[in-house]
């Protein structure tokens, strides 16, 4: 039975892509629904519209974000003013609410590269890739130390953030203003670090959409999907409904006056390159492209650690990567977010 100070979730952002399936797996394990949205008409800055939506609420999920690497420095205002300033509002209305449980939809980007393996200096964190090395087609990152080649490794929980562009910087911020938050008031935070989320309702090709909807969009119109780099990079890909079960597996977890933060990932990392061919072959579309190219900001492999969410929350995927991209491939797409 549901306890009944957590019957009742607000959850921001809830005509997107993941927090309308958040929404829904709530919904689904019993919980009664706030729905908070720009689309619409409800703005996460407006404290007006957080008291309408708070009346008799006992656990906020925040969904609600610009998304996305961005296009330029232009994009920075709406960065801070959607993802921090929105946060900040929010938090200040749950202590107005006395509203004591807040569950992040946080993301892997605020660690910036992932974690590797020198043969000599053990576990390091490569410098960002230089835009030199990249139009030289040196995908690869180097140990910081000795310049040698490394591999790499799961990152945890516990590794150093290093936000390396707009919307990384964001959701970091948004964990410390979380972290905040839960100090003052002693209430839990839960940040869900996701990882690559992909699946039906996911939004169609834009600047701030992610490579799979990219990908889909492209076969969608009868071209080629085209890989930056090798396609050799990894990524751990998770289905947005796994996404919304550890969502619900968070209304549960934390330490009050803490915040506690867990990767929420498959455990199965593939290429981006992979992606692409499953994707194109379930579509029956044109094979695809390897450019070469490359983008200043994106990191070159970043696979998850998913056990502390599997230990501290109950959480494991169970949508296999071959099963989510037969089901992508022709699953509805949304108009850009």
């Amino acid at each position: 039975m549901i306890p009944p100070r957590e019957a009742k979730v607000l959850v921001t952002g809830a005509a997107g892509f993941i927090g309308s399936h958040v929404a829904e797996a709530l919904e689904a394990a019993g919980h009664e629904v706030v729905r908070l949205d720009l689309r619409t008409g409800d703005d996460v800055r407006d404290g007006a519209a957080l008291d309408r939506a708070m009346a008799g609420v006992g656990v906020v999920v925040h969904q609600a974000a610009k998304v996305g690497l961005g296009v330029n420095v232009a994009d920075l205002p709406d960065y801070a003013s959607v993802n921090v300033y929105g946060t900040a509002v929010l938090l200040a209305a749950m202590a107005r609410h006395d509203i004591a449980r807040l569950v992040l939809a946080s993301s892997m980007v605020v660690y910036g590269e992932g974690a590797y393996d020198c043969p000599t200096h053990g576990r390091v964190r490569p410098a960002p890739r230089s835009a030199a090395a990249l139009a030289r087609g040196h995908f690869e990152p180097h140990c910081p130390r000795c310049d040698s080649e490394v591999v790499y490794a799961g990152i945890e929980e516990d590794a150093p953030a290093d936000p390396r562009n707009a919307y990384a910087t964001s959701k970091l911020a948004q964990e410390h203003l979380a972290a905040n938050w839960a100090r003052e008031t002693g209430g839990t935070a839960v940040a869900l670090r996701y990882h690559n989320v992909y699946g039906p309702r996911m939004p169609q090709d834009t600047p701030y959409s992610g490579v799979a909807a990219i990908f889909r969009s492209a076969l969608e119109a009868g071209r080629a999907p085209r890989v930056f780099e090798d396609g050799a990079q990894l990524r751990d890909f998770v289905h947005v409904r796994d996404v919304a079960c550890a969502n619900v597996a968070a209304l549960r977890g934390g330490r009050p006056g803490l915040l506690a933060a867990y990767n929420i990932a498959s455990g199965q990392p593939r290429s981006v390159g992979d992606m692409a061919v499953a994707l194109a072959t379930h579509c029956g579309g044109p094979e695809p492209v390897i450019t070469g190219g490359y983008r200043l900001g994106d990191v070159r492999h970043i696979v998850a650690a998913p056990h502390k969410a599997g230990a501290e929350l109950g959480f494991h995927a169970r949508i296999g990567f071959d099963e989510g991209m037969k089901e992508f491939a022709t699953a509805p797409l949304a108009c850009p977010e």
